[in-house]
């Protein structure tokens, strides 16, 4: 399994990194973990091709995590010539607000005709779904977007990796990390605790709990990464946009 980070930046731009979106090529399939509004930049800029990507995992809707979806549809259609099912999966209601999202952005991109078939798959709670080969089972995290937002646990290839999505402290997140190959953790702040983020020092404290083999730290803001140098690497990678991991 190999992970690349196309966009590990927040909602503002912080480090001029891009939104969230991460690709991750395994034996059965190549899928990417979200999909927010610069993810089509990114896999431009890193060679991804569009149509190698089989499904699209969406931990939450917002549009630094979803909002790249429209100009999928429009590359798969106008440029890429995609020709089969590609499958996205979310919260209840992602194909009504991607619907709404897209005709606003281009009217009538949802309704035009083309050459593939665009399947939506809404999570239920802890239920594992397999897709392309690929077993992921959503967690109900705390971050309000519109619908439930999902810590996601994806075992592929006997591996484990886990990506907490956006969220404050919830203790699922130790059962989202357990024994993971990689988890991912968004790390917004270093020491302002929100209700609806992450921030290194609630992360650190509660390492030992988490009990993963590595754990990437990604979506920091401006004010994390101002303090980025205080982090543990002995403990802790950080995002990079264009970051390679072997897992």
């Amino acid at each position: 399994m190999q992970l690349t980070v196309i966009g590990c930046g927040d909602a503002f731009g912080a480090g001029s990194r891009l939104q969230t979106s991460f690709c991750v090529r395994t034996g059965p399939s190549t899928f990417l973990i979200d999909c927010g509004a610069t993810t089509l930049i990114g896999m431009r800029r890193l060679g991804i091709n569009p149509n190698d990507i089989d499904t699209v995992f969406v931990t939450h809707l917002h549009g630094d995590h979803f909002g790249g979806l429209p100009w999928l549809l429009i590359d798969a259609k106008y440029v890429s010539n995609r020709s089969r099912p590609l499958v996205v999966t979310g919260p209840k209601g992602i194909e009504d607000r991607f619907e709404t999202l897209a005709e606003a952005l281009y009217p009538n991109s949802t309704r035009a005709e083309r050459g593939f078939e665009l399947i939506f798959v809404e999570y239920e709670e802890r239920k594992p779904i397999e897709v392309a080969g690929v077993t992921v089972t959503p967690f109900e995290v705390h971050h309000p977007s519109g619908a439930p937002p999902y810590a996601l646990r994806f075992a592929v290839d006997g591996k484990v990796l886990s990506f907490t999505g956006d969220t404050g402290w919830v203790d699922v997140l130790s059962e989202v990390a357990r024994d993971a190959d990689l988890f991912i953790s968004e790390c917004f702040q270093y020491d302002v605790t929100l209700p609806i983020h992450l921030d290194y020092k609630t992360i650190d404290a509660n390492y030992e709990t988490l009990g993963a083999e590595r754990v990437l730290l990604t979506h920091m803001g401006q004010e994390m990464l101002a303090e980025s140098v205080k982090i543990d690497r002995a403990r802790y990678m950080i995002a990079e946009d264009g970051m390679t991991i072997e897992i």
